[in-house]
Order: structure tokens, then sequence, then C-alpha cells
């Protein structure tokens, strides 16, 4: 699948539209139609962009692997849901969640070293 092919995949399965992520990449539309349709190809830095927004590997999006990173039916939905959010209420859904991070951290005794999960909760 070239490029475009795999774009326009991305959007149809995370039920977008080409104006939509042309707004989130904050390019035109008529430039995303040109990826799309194959008639140009993005620069690298778009690449990232693209592929970080969808959290694929630049690797699948040029064609060169066949699947992307899989999520699970739930994180799937959690990001469709976090995308969808305003700016506000995207910080208020990462406290919610940090809550519950800090109250299974209470209720589990875990390792000496949480300087991982530490940094998911500052």
């Amino acid at each position: 699948m070239k490029l475009g092919d795999n774009i326009r995949y991305l959007l149809e399965e995370n039920n977008m539209t080409q104006r939509q992520l042309a707004q989130e990449l904050d390019i035109t539309p008529a430039a995303l139609g040109n990826y799309i349709r194959n008639i140009r190809e993005p620069d690298f830095d778009m690449l990232l962009r693209i592929a970080g927004f969808f959290r694929v590997s630049t690797d699948f999006l040029l064609g060169h692997q066949n699947k992307k990173e899989e999520l699970t039916r739930s994180e799937d939905l959690l990001l469709q849901i976090f995308r969808s959010l305003t700016p506000d209420q995207r910080e208020i859904y990462l406290e919610q969640g940090k809550l519950f991070i800090r109250q299974n951290n209470k209720k589990m005794s875990f390792p000496s070293d949480n300087s991982a999960r530490n940094d998911i909760v500052s």
C-alpha cells in the first residue's frame, strides 16, 4: 500500500474526515488531499506528525510494515474519547486517571522502585 492509502485507512479506522485531520495537523485540507491521492509526499517532519497523531510507525505509513501497533479495544476507545474532548476536558480526564492510579497504589504494595509509576502520576 502507498502512503495515501494508509492515511485513508487510518482516517476510516478513526472515523475522521480529511478536514478534521488537516486541522489537527495544522495544514490545509488540500495539502492533506494531495498526500492521500499520492500526488505529493509529506516532508519528514509532517510524516512524523502524522505517525504520531495516529500512534503508528513511519514504516507503517510508508507501507514497510503490514500492521500498525495494535491497541486493545479499550485502549482504542480511550484514545478516541480523549481526542474528542476540548483541551480543558482533556486536563480533567487526565487528572481523573491519575487519581485512579494513586488509589491503586494505596491498595497494592509495589516493589521499592516505583520511578516509572511515579512519572505517570506526577
